[in-house]
């Protein structure tokens, strides 16, 4: 509820049938990844329609829309846009008529030396019609296309020009590919649906296709989908992953499994763990509405302090990070989120969440209980204090925008009203994940980063000036 703004979503389909059905129903299953714009990429067999707009799935790809496109192959994207423009100009998939043919990009992440390339690549003449860093995917992708004459060595060689995350789908005339960048900072999959197969960011989009989860994109891997099998070829690997931890701790739907680690279970331990760390004496625990429900009820089961629903949520409100204004955005919480006065009246509670970015939500909420009659409000969260910019396709831009920077703990409980506030730390989290620490991306919450970023600190420098 109060967390960071979601990535995108991206998937591809190979299949002895129209597509076009299966890969609607996949970005509404990935929906929540992205909804500012939504478009799907299908080939014919003998040309490339694509059909996208802003707006939900529902909105941007209609019946009327979806109903007219033939093919047996294709791709899918929801955006939330995180470099580039809300424009529909930059909604994907991106597609560019070349010598070798029609291509189509739907790309999940952030270029972070895309400026740097973007300069490079204008200085040699070529153009950009939009804003977006998957566009200068298409160019490098394209001018290696033509040097190669072969989609895995360009890609392999495009692999090595970019910088930051990905995990693209790609369609070059009836040819689809998934590409995962090195350190497989953003997620993706593949799956056996009937009659074909699968790439898309969360495996929760395969089970609703009746299908078989098979594997992970390996990090720096290459794909080629059929609708019979799949090809692997080795790409850029890193010895070191960087998996985003906000997958699990928020982005994701629960009943999806990440690079091996079901979400549900680990925010169940996150819970766990921050019950262990962050003791209450309270009445009930209470998760803010929706992704903090299994942090609430690992805490709940931890603790052995009963988990009740304590907020009930509307879900045909406007989304509220959409709002021009924070007044805007404080009236929405209230039109979104109604505390059940029986719950929490008279109550001492514990309210738990997945992060605090600005805190603005939080506090709104934490008033709302005390309206309500709630004896005591206490918060605990289920990721450390953010503190530091996201670069990889999280809207984190920067560093003013946290309420943890420049503040202590107790002035974050004073900033959101609370009576206490732990957070889980960050040796907790990656207990619950599971995952070695350097195989994980926490650069939101330590301050190091695992690619080079200008000004940042690597993950394996010491300092800023150091060496790795």
């Amino acid at each position: 509820m109060t967390g960071p703004k979601h990535s995108c979503g991206v998937v591809g389909v190979a299949a002895t049938y129209n597509v076009a059905s299966a890969l609607h129903k996949t970005l509404m299953i990935i929906q929540h990844r992205g909804q500012e714009s939504a478009g799907v990429s299908i080939f014919n067999g003998e040309e490339l329609h694509t059909v996208k707009d802003n707006g939900l799935v529902q909105v941007a790809l209609g019946a009327e829309k979806i109903n007219k496109l033939r093919g047996n192959i294709g791709i899918g994207h929801v955006r939330y846009s995180t470099a580039g423009s809300k424009s529909v100009i930059n909604a994907q998939p991106l597609t560019v008529t070349t010598s070798f043919g029609s291509m189509a990009i739907a790309h999940n992440g952030d270029i972070t030396n895309y400026i740097e390339l973007k300069e490079k690549y204008l200085a040699s003449g070529t153009l950009f019609l939009t804003d977006s860093d998957s566009e200068l995917v298409t160019k490098i992708l394209s001018k290696y296309m033509v040097q190669h004459n072969d989609p895995i060595k360009a890609m392999k060689s495009t692999m090595g020009e970019l910088e930051g995350s990905f995990a693209i789908a790609i369609l070059i005339n009836d040819r689809l590919f998934g590409m995962r960048d090195p350190y497989g900072i953003r997620p993706m999959c593949i799956g056996e649906i009937d009659g074909g197969h699968i790439i898309v960011s969360e495996s929760a989009a395969i089970d609703a296709l009746n299908g078989t989860f098979i594997r992970d994109v390996a990090p720096g891997e290459i794909i080629e989908v059929m609708h019979d099998h799949f090809i692997p070829h080795a790409g850029i690997s890193s010895k070191n992953k960087a998996h985003c931890m906000f997958e699990w701790v928020y982005f994701a739907r629960p009943d999806s499994v990440i690079d091996k680690r079901e979400v549900y279970d680990v925010r169940k331990k996150v819970g766990e763990i921050l019950a262990r760390e962050c003791p209450a004496d309270v009445d009930i625990i209470m998760p803010v509405p929706d992704s903090g429900r299994a942090h609430a009820i690992g805490f709940s089961i931890a603790s052995g302090i009963p988990y009740e629903e304590g907020f009930m949520k509307n879900r045909f409100a406007e989304r509220t990070f959409i709002l021009p204004d924070q007044k805007e955005r404080e009236m929405a919480v209230s039109m979104k989120m109604n505390p059940i006065k029986s719950t929490v009246a008279g109550k001492r509670l514990v309210i738990v969440d997945d992060s605090i970015v600005r805190g603005t939500t939080l506090k709104k909420l934490v008033s709302m209980l005390r309206k309500a009659g709630a004896k005591e409000v206490h918060v605990r969260v289920g990721s450390p204090p953010v503190v530091a910019p996201c670069y990889y396709g999280v809207d984190m831009k920067s560093r003013d925008q946290f309420v943890a920077t420049g503040h202590s703990l107790d002035e974050v409980r004073g900033i959101i009203g609370a009576d206490s506030l732990g957070y889980i730390s960050i040796n907790g989290l990656i207990e619950a994940i599971g995952k070695p620490e350097s195989d994980l991306c926490l650069a939101c919450v330590n301050g190091k980063y695992p690619t080079r970023i200008p000004g940042e600190v690597h993950r394996f420098q010491s300092t800023l000036n150091s060496d790795y």
